[in-house]
């Protein structure tokens, strides 16, 4: 057929092309094509039999598109008990919910496992250094509530030091009138940032229940 498409055909090669058509029509067509040949002339396949080697015709992609949401909607749901059976699978246990207020310098802060805080600059920590904290000032649960005498005893909080950097700029400005005297000065205040990873040893301090 690739010779067909572009080359020149025989009266055979028309003949054999044609099986698909009438055989009156073919009749016609064969003369045709004896009668051109003998004159000189030839025809390609296109000419002879159009309805043959016309060039196929794809479906549109929007019918393809239909048939597939079609197939998709047809696959049947699962049930709920199954959806429900998953998620409480996929669920992970958590631990007890716990909050600290400890206290860097002479500052207090309110800290969560997992959360981070910025604190005024430790010195000798480095990044990814572990550290522990054992100023906790209070400790509190979903049920309990630690206060401490000044600290909660044996109560410690472990973090890691997550970054060394600096606050944003500050921008200083001295200035004496009728003495021509200006003075800008820029300062960055150093600082840490930690992460908190945990809050034990509160459990054998003396208690205060939450009421409901």
């Amino acid at each position: 057929m690739a010779t067909a498409l572009g080359g020149i055909l025989s009266p055979s090669a028309c003949v054999a092309s044609s099986t698909r058509m009438p055989s009156h029509q073919v009749l016609h067509r064969v003369h045709q094509v004896s009668v051109a040949t003998a004159a000189g002339s030839h025809f390609s396949a296109r000419q002879c039999f159009p309805a043959i080697v016309a060039p196929s015709r794809r479906p549109p992609p929007r019918a393809a598109a239909a048939e597939s949401l079609q197939a998709v909607g047809e696959s049947a749901p699962e049930p709920v008990e199954a959806q429900i059976a998953s998620v409480v699978a996929s669920e992970k246990p958590k631990g007890e919910e716990v909050f600290a207020v400890i206290m860097i310098g002479s500052r207090q802060y309110i800290v969560f496992p997992g959360r981070y805080i910025t604190t005024q600059r430790l010195k000798g920590a480095n990044v990814d250094d572990k550290i522990i904290l054992n100023k906790v000032l209070l400790v509190g649960t979903k049920s309990n509530l630690y206060i401490g005498e000044p600290v909660v005893t044996n109560a410690v909080v472990h973090a890691v030091v997550e970054e060394q950097g600096l606050d944003p700029k500050v921008i200083v400005f001295k200035y004496k009138k009728k003495k021509h005297y200006r003075r800008t000065v820029g300062h960055r205040q150093p600082n840490t940032r930690i992460r908190i990873t945990g809050i034990t040893g509160y459990q054998d301090a003396p208690a205060e229940p939450i009421p409901q």
